[in-house]
């Protein structure tokens, strides 16, 4: 089995979003998705009963990891993870224990930036992720790509020696998939084919 978590520093910065689409695309793949919520708000796990209303689309395993311990059902292929906000120091080895891919999410601003590299530092400490146990790329969340402070966060990233993988435009499709419990590749193509577009390196480097 397969684990992907996503994990940041500060709240906010669309863990959430990228778990749920993430789980979304590999079960419409036909892999078998848990999804843990370690998060209190438990975003991800309202996200997964709006998607009981509907018919004819994967089921996504639910874990409360707040309240219950993580174990996705038996043949599994993938389990993907919502770490909570605010994770420091020996929490960050205890997160990352079974952890083979972990993906940060940053946003286009300078109190977020900041946040981000007070967090790789204690991140690139860690046991797994020094022994390269675990692999990390970053993707930039609610972009606008004409924007300078975009463009500051590009060059940010570019200095950093994890990979900058891709970035995923500020849209208003995620706000609408996620009120429905769907992930943007459920919606009609014509309206997110520009948001689409963007995931592709993300799901190439997960190949890897």
């Amino acid at each position: 089995m397969r684990t992907i978590m996503l994990m940041n520093a500060k709240g906010g910065c669309g863990k959430t979003t990228i778990a749920t689409n993430l789980a979304t695309w590999y079960a419409d793949e036909g892999k078998k998705v848990a999804l843990a919520d370690f998060d209190t708000q438990q975003s991800t796990i309202d996200w997964l009963e709006a998607r009981k209303d509907y018919e004819g689309i994967p089921d996504i395993q639910a874990i409360n990891a707040v309240n219950e311990p993580v174990r996705p059902a038996k043949g599994t292929d993938l389990l993907i993870m919502d770490a909570p906000a605010g994770v420091h120091g020996k929490a960050i080895n205890k997160m990352l224990l079974r952890v083979d891919t972990l993906i940060l999410p940053v946003l286009p601003s300078p109190i977020d930036m900041r946040a981000c590299s007070r967090f790789l530092t204690e991140l690139l400490s860690s046991g797994r992720v020094s022994k390269n146990q675990t692999r990390i790329g970053i993707v930039a969340n609610r972009a606008k790509e004409q924007t300078r402070i975009y463009h500051d966060l590009e060059t940010y990233l570019g200095h950093l020696k994890i990979p900058f993988i891709t970035h995923l435009r500020e849209s208003q499709n995620y706000i609408r998939s996620a009120e429905k419990g769907l992930a943007i590749f459920e919606l009609a193509p014509s309206q997110v084919y520009k948001d689409v577009i963007l995931w592709d390196p993300l799901f190439k480097w997960l190949k890897v």
